[in-house]
């Protein structure tokens, strides 16, 4: 036994030195990533605290406030239009129970006149544009402003489309795919290779397994973002649905294991950006900033700007 421990024991002590220092270190194994763009201020679902979540006026807002990324989601209509909308289901933000995948484009109900603000529980959003919004449009506007895409769905056609408009106008280095299911986010990869890619959660969960493990300064990583919650805004300012994450233990554990300078410093070095969100509050901001997100998203792009400029270092 004492033999055994004399071998392992300076073994050990050599692997955590190494790991430890290429941690701090990762460009002596790793080229750094260089992506088209460097976002510190992301707007969801294209700033929906200031205006009706996903439509044209709310990215126009966004944009004119000095956004540097759009975030948003999309669904395909019966007719086959790619269309942005965070639900497959619009009961939420039409008070019709019906599907977008069932419906032709021209029959789209309109948004809620006020819409409530996900993340920030008793907060309402409103404003004269009620419409669903076309990706196309979307791009067409904006050609030059990175934009973030999450795919919820497993649907090829749909991945297809997002696909080829990214192509037709000539956005593969500035669009990002995004998705928790690591199946749909294979198929987006296949498809479209060429544009950047963000964590799923299963991936999400590797990342921490190799961390604490050591081993994720010798591992190459495919992703360009991590893109994750900010744990203290639960149960504050945003109240999920599962009632596990209604308890105070689960969410102050997730935050201690979750929310490590040292991993997201790393991940920086190797220039993976960490968008954490979301962040409605000052507060929040600063405490997002101080734990080494890269950048922060919001539901509130002007006030967003507003910290920025008041904080030019974190700019």
């Amino acid at each position: 036994m004492s033999s055994f421990l004399y071998f392992i024991l300076p073994a050990l002590g050599g692997y955590t030195l190494t790991s430890f220092y290429l941690l701090k270190n990762p460009h002596i194994l790793h080229r750094k990533k260089r992506t088209a763009f460097y976002c510190r201020h992301i707007s969801h679902r294209g700033g929906c605290g200031e205006r009706i979540e996903s439509t044209m006026e709310a990215f126009t807002n966004a944009v004119e406030q000095g956004t540097h990324m759009l975030e948003l989601d999309c669904h395909l209509t019966h007719d086959g239009h790619v269309v942005v909308s965070h639900d497959e289901n619009l009961l939420r933000q039409t008070g019709h129970d019906v599907t977008v995948s069932s419906l032709n484009l021209q029959d789209l109900p309109l948004y809620k006149e006020r819409l409530e603000v996900t993340f920030y529980a008793g907060r309402y959003s409103s404003g004269a544009d009620r419409k669903f919004a076309l990706l196309e449009d979307v791009f067409r506007k904006f050609p030059k402003m990175p934009v973030s895409i999450e795919i919820k769905e497993n649907n090829q056609q749909l991945i297809d489309k997002v696909s080829d408009l990214v192509r037709r106008y000539n956005r593969e280095e500035i669009t990002v795919w995004a998705s928790v299911n690591s199946n749909i986010m294979r198929e987006c990869c296949r498809t479209n290779g060429s544009m950047p890619y963000s964590f799923t959660v299963n991936r999400g969960l590797l990342l921490l397994l190799l961390f604490y493990s050591g081993l994720l300064p010798f591992v190459p990583l495919g992703e360009s973002l991590l893109q994750f919650y900010l744990p203290r805004i639960f149960n504050r300012m945003f109240i999920p649905e599962k009632r596990i994450l209604r308890n105070r233990l689960v969410i102050f554990l997730i935050e201690k294991v979750t929310m490590r300078k040292s991993l997201f410093e790393h991940l920086a070095a190797r220039g993976i950006q960490v968008h954490l969100f979301v962040c409605n509050e000052d507060e929040d901001i600063k405490a997002a900033f101080e734990v080494g997100a890269t950048g922060v998203m919001s539901d509130y792009p002007t006030l967003l700007s507003s910290y920025l400029c008041r904080n030019t270092n974190q700019d």
